[in-house]
């Protein structure tokens, strides 16, 4: 049994990235592929593992192959398997992508009619881990249907905003039913965070902003303690009550922009539990997100904290710019 500690815990996708081993094809024209871990809150469980920390995911795979995959390969990457729950009434999903450096890079979800972390239950929920949890993290996507709702809003009541919870707004369109839908219920889960991560999309479903600024200020409004908000190439906006800050996009050779999101928030929890201040924390997110979109995968891209410190002390122009509010 794990223990009852850990020190990052997710909860929501997982599954099996196929990813061409051609670039800039469609997938009518791709021949080899890789397979590797998938799914969000999955890989930033795996960031934080590769930062040396204890870290568990909560999701579901289904009773075959993919699914043993996915179990094995957590483990084998340091991110426990005991709060997997195998469903044998639907497949394990699998995502494929199309890789068109530097800005392009379409998804391709098979998720019909369910997937297994969709199906995740408020008794699937392991009470006392997410309780004592150093980081919890949590996607916009598991609040898209029942019955993952109802186990994401036990797990939130059971969290009760205790050490860092971590909204990533991860707004998929092709998952929720409509965008009012999404707007209520992404938005209504800010209360039971102190930490959001999203980008301008993500930030306008959350609180109907998506200038920088604005979106930062209306997630502090709704009692976020750190609201960030990812700009692509405009690099990082971060707020809090005290500082406006401000980090630059570490220029590097993009591969694959995928994965750079759950580098940065598995980065940032190993930040925040470090007790780093919040310029130095976000610079480390993002150079860590930087390392990733160098690299074809994912989830077992992820850099380790000397990788990342060397990068930085690489880019100086990347330094936080910060403003005293």
């Amino acid at each position: 049994m794990i223990a009852a500690q850990v020190d990052v815990v997710t909860i929501g996708r997982s599954g099996v990235d196929i990813y061409p081993l051609q670039t800039g094809v469609g997938l009518e024209e791709v021949s080899t592929f890789g397979k590797f871990l998938g799914g969000s809150p999955t890989n930033v469980a795996v960031a934080a593992a590769r930062m040396g920390h204890t870290a568990a995911s909560i999701t579901g795979v289904g009773d075959d192959p993919f699914g043993r995959f996915v179990r094995s390969e957590m483990v084998r990457l340091g991110v426990a398997d005991e709060f997997v729950v195998v469903n044998s009434n639907f497949n394990t999903p699998v995502t494929f992508c199309e890789i068109f450096p530097p800005d392009d890079f379409p998804l391709y979800f098979y998720r019909e009619p369910s997937a297994p972390d969709l199906q995740l239950r408020p008794s699937d929920i392991p009470e006392d881990v997410v309780r004592n949890a150093k980081v919890f993290l949590f996607s916009g996507t598991g609040l898209s249907v029942e019955p993952s709702r109802s186990a994401h809003h036990h797990a939130l009541n059971v969290r009760n905003k205790q050490g860092w919870t971590i909204a990533d707004l991860d707004y998929r369109p092709m998952f929720w039913e409509d965008e009012e839908t999404a707007s209520r219920e992404i938005g209504a889960s800010l209360e039971s965070v102190n930490v959001a991560v999203g980008n301008r999309e993500e930030c306008w479903i959350a609180v109907g902003e998506k200038e920088p600024d604005r979106a930062a200020d209306a997630l502090l409004e709704r009692g976020v303690e750190i609201a960030i908000v990812k700009q692509g190439p405009k690099g990082t906006l971060a707020k809090t009550k005290e500082e406006r800050i401000e980090v630059p996009v570490t220029a590097v050779e993009t591969v694959n922009g995928l994965g750079a999101g759950d580098s940065f928030a598995g980065s940032l929890s190993h930040a925040l539990i470090m007790g780093w201040d919040i310029p130095k924390a976000i610079q480390f997110a993002s150079t860590a997100g930087a390392i990733v979109v160098s690299r074809l995968e994912c989830s077992t891209a992820m850099p380790r904290e000397e990788e990342v410190f060397d990068l930085i002390e690489k880019t100086p122009q990347a330094n936080p710019i910060v403003k005293a509010l």
